[in-house]
Formats: structure tokens, C-alpha cells, sequence
């Protein structure tokens, strides 16, 4: 390891959680759960859809109907704020550098520094690359459980901003081209794409028992919403919460 190898490790790393104002302690938990595993300085951002709208770099039009969002490019549902202020992380790194995207239904049980390290210049992204078709038909608190290709790639994603594919991800892409094409990386071809552990992005309900999650994605609805008090990981979630709010 030479000597600017050193000095890139003990920089702040650029890390991007998608918020939504519904579920403000899941993004508390995430935050809090990344800082006390992490041996990584790390640069945190809530990706905040009102500043993003403000600053004109997100203009996504949408309506509402019972209760559920439609996007009205393509007329398809989403769930959350940052289903798509995602992928603006490259345009807002300025096309440099690495960074990482995570929703916020998470909870960090490891080093961050591990898939830091790993982090590899032939790829634009790395992702867990799931076989996820979940059988839900509604998820959270009553939103619909949308099934689309390479579904969850995109809810844990090392952005490797400066690759040139990258490039073709541009502000007007993030805000014209349909939510499929963005949740499937087309502007990528498949061997840009790199793969990651599944216990980096362990979903609950859906991945195995025999796999010790680094990361445990909440993808279904997290320990404080009904219906999922009680589900694996529930007891880690709500010590991680009794620390944010004790530090309060």
C-alpha cells in the first residue's frame, strides 16, 4: 500500500441515505448504526427531495391516489421519497471519486471500511446482485410491493461516480428516462456492474438464515411500523434507536 493509498483511506467517505420524512428514525438508526461500526471517516448526506427540487437538480412529476404515489413518467408506483433522487449521486459527486447510496431501512452491523476496501475501478457500480420476486402484494405501510427487474440492486449501490459509463447518467436522465430503466442500470452494461456479498444487503424476508448479515435492509417495513415488531433483527433495531435517542 503506498502512501496515497493511506491518505484515501483516512478521508471522509461520501455516504448518501434516502430519506423520506415517514420514516425519520429508520434514517436516525441507519446514520448512527454506519458511525459506531465504521473505522472510516465518513461524509454523510440525507438525500432530502425538497433541497434536491429546490437546487432544480430533481423535477419528477408525480400524483397521488389512495394513499400511493405514481410516478408519471410511466405511470408505475413507488414508495418513497428517494425511489429515484438515487441516482443523482453521481451528478452531485461531480462525477469523482467513490461514494455510497443506501436506503434508509437499514442497519449496519459491521465495518463499512470492508466494502470501502473492496471497491474495485473496473466497475461503474457494485451491488448484491438479488434474485428478489417477493410475493407481497403491499409492504411498509400499505404501499405496493412493486416486482421489476434486478429489484433491491439499487437500494444498496458503491457508486464509482468518475467511471466513464457514468457519464451517460446524467441530471436529465434522472429526471426524463422511466423508473425501470434506472432501478436496472441500463445505462450500464452487465460486466460494468460489479457484484457484492449478500450480507451487505441482507433483505429481511427474503434472504437466508444462514447468512450473518453485515447489513440488515429492513425492505419489507421496519421494527417500529405494524406488522413487523417482531421480526428478525427487531431487538438490534430498537437498541440502535434507544442509542439515537439517548444521544439526543
Amino acid at each position: 500500500m503506498n502512501v496515497n493509498d493511506l491518505e484515501k483511506r483516512e478521508e471522509a467517505f461520501p455516504i448518501y441515505i434516502g430519506y423520506d420524512d415517514r420514516e425519520a428514525d429508520a434514517a436516525a438508526v441507519c446514520r448512527h448504526s454506519l458511525i459506531r461500526h465504521s473505522t472510516q471517516p465518513l461524509f454523510i448526506t440525507d438525500l432530502l427531495q425538497e433541497k434536491l427540487r429546490y437546487t432544480g437538480l430533481y423535477r419528477r412529476k408525480f400524483h397521488e391516489s389512495g394513499g400511493q404515489k405514481f410516478d408519471d413518467i410511466d405511470g408505475k408506483p413507488f414508495s418513497t421519497a428517494f425511489s429515484f433522487t438515487r441516482f443523482l449521486v453521481p451528478a452531485m459527486q461531480q462525477y469523482k471519486g467513490w461514494a455510497l447510496f443506501c436506503d434508509c431501512d437499514m442497519l449496519f452491523r459491521d465495518d463499512l471500511r470492508k466494502i470501502i476496501d473492496a471497491a474495485d475501478e473496473r466497475y461503474a457500480v457494485m451491488v448484491v446482485k438479488h434474485l428478489h420476486n417477493p410475493t407481497e402484494g403491499l409492504k411498509m405501510d400499505g404501499q405496493l410491493q412493486e416486482r421489476y427487474h434486478r429489484k433491491n440492486w439499487s437500494s444498496f449501490v458503491l457508486w464509482n461516480c468518475a467511471h466513464p459509463a457514468n457519464m451517460n447518467l446524467t441530471v436529465d436522465a434522472v429526471n426524463t428516462e422511466s423508473g425501470g430503466w434506472l432501478h436496472a442500470f441500463s445505462w450500464l452494461k452487465d460486466d460494468e456492474i460489479g457484484g457484492l456479498p449478500e450480507q451487505w444487503n441482507w433483505l429481511e424476508g427474503w434472504s437466508g438464515p444462514m447468512i450473518d448479515p453485515a447489513n440488515v435492509h429492513f425492505t419489507r417495513g421496519t421494527p417500529d411500523m405494524e406488522g413487523y415488531r417482531n421480526i428478525p433483527y427487531a431487538d438490534e433495531y430498537r437498541a440502535e434507536l434507544a442509542l439515537v435517542e439517548a444521544a439526543k
